[in-house]
């Protein structure tokens, strides 16, 4: 068997990583809805059903991996602070290859 080298190991942790976001449902939900125009994690759980404290772990796994980052933050009417989440991909392709898919992101320029 090769030997693999640490940055191919990290290379196919990221792509590891990327792969299983991209294949939670939730978590494509969340990162394509915020190509646009960003949204706060409250509007992402009313808007699309899914319990807030899912959308924080999915936007914290997101951003690990760079997908997602804070764009701003919002003060409400009562002084609380928010973050305002965007992606920073516009696109995702991936490509079944051998030995592993290749993954190939797209930077979003509205972003």
């Amino acid at each position: 068997m090769k030997k693999i080298s640490f940055s191919q190991l990290k290379k196919y942790d990221v792509n590891q990583k990327v792969l299983e976001a991209l294949s939670d449902a939730q978590s494509r939900t969340i990162l394509f809805s915020i190509v646009r125009e960003g949204k706060t994690a409250i509007e992402l759980s009313q808007k699309y059903r899914i319990p807030l404290s899912s959308v924080y772990k999915k936007i914290t796994d997101l951003e690990a991996i760079a997908l997602v980052k804070v764009e701003k933050w919002e003060l409400s009417e009562t002084g609380k602070r928010f973050k305002v989440y965007r992606s920073r991909i516009s696109k995702a392709d991936i490509s079944i290859r051998k030995p592993e898919p290749a993954i190939t992101l797209t930077p979003n320029h509205d972003s």
